[in-house]
């Protein structure tokens, strides 16, 4: 799991406090790999800032999805413990000039993992998905599976990803709510996960293929300095509106 205790600003903030001590020196390079708590709807700074922001926290509750902001950009993104999330933090004193290699590295692999289940997984985002960006995975070129991001800091970077499991049915009438919300495009077909692709896969085998692809052999939860960390930097990522 997150290591946040059940609570999904806790674990949203996992990924904010292992870049800080990547930047601070007091980490070398980290993977962290867990199957969020509870649903969740994670929206970008941005979306704060648009007149529909709160109809769209609102509709996210409604929905029983806690209402959260991710530290970085990007678009507003919904998931449950039906999904992985990736956060692999990297001292790297050039990090800048990686940024567009990092995209391709790590979204070819993720395509990798992917495919080796048996899904048609290509790289590159499909008209009208959630939280676009070209180097999303999807499949067969027409449902989003999974997305990345990243965050430079002084000294090092975050690559983050989102792999959507399952649920999809659950998020597509949340996400386009949302959306609809915030007056931003979005076509729902987008929607896919991984079970819809192959029946019967689960989170696990999805975790066991990725760790495998990262050369680990188990999911590492956050040491003590990191959770206190994240902890402090939680209220960050809550939503009052």
């Amino acid at each position: 799991m997150g290591g946040g205790g059940g609570d999904g600003a806790v674990e949203l903030a996992g990924a904010q406090a292992l870049v800080r001590r990547v930047s601070a020196g007091e980490v070398t390079e980290a993977l962290r790999v867990y199957r969020p708590s509870a649903p969740v709807v994670v929206f970008g700074r941005r979306d704060t800032r648009l007149p529909g922001f709160g109809p769209a926290v609102r509709a996210a509750r409604a929905a029983g999805f806690e209402p959260l902001v991710r530290a970085v950009g990007g678009r507003p993104v919904a998931y449950t413990s039906e999904a992985l999330v990736v956060d692999h933090v990297k001292q790297e004193r050039l990090a800048p000039d990686g940024l567009e290699t990092r995209f391709k590295q790590f979204g070819l692999m993720y395509a990798d993992v992917l495919r080796a289940l048996g899904i048609d997984a290509r790289v590159g985002a499909v008209p009208g998905e959630y939280c676009p960006g070209a180097h999303s995975v999807n499949a067969r070129g027409v449902v989003k599976l999974a997305g990345t991001g990243q965050r430079v800091v002084p000294n090092g970077w975050l690559f983050s990803a989102l792999i959507v499991v399952g649920d999809d049915a659950r998020l597509r009438p949340v996400l386009t709510e949302i959306y609809a919300q915030l007056e931003l495009p979005f076509d729902p077909a987008s929607v896919g996960s991984v079970s819809s692709e192959v029946p019967d896969l689960t989170v696990d085998a999805v975790q066991h293929q990725l760790l495998e692809a990262y050369g680990a052999t188990s999911p590492q939860p956050p040491d003590a300095e990191t959770l206190k960390l994240a902890t402090e930097l939680a209220a960050d990522h809550r939503v009052d509106a």
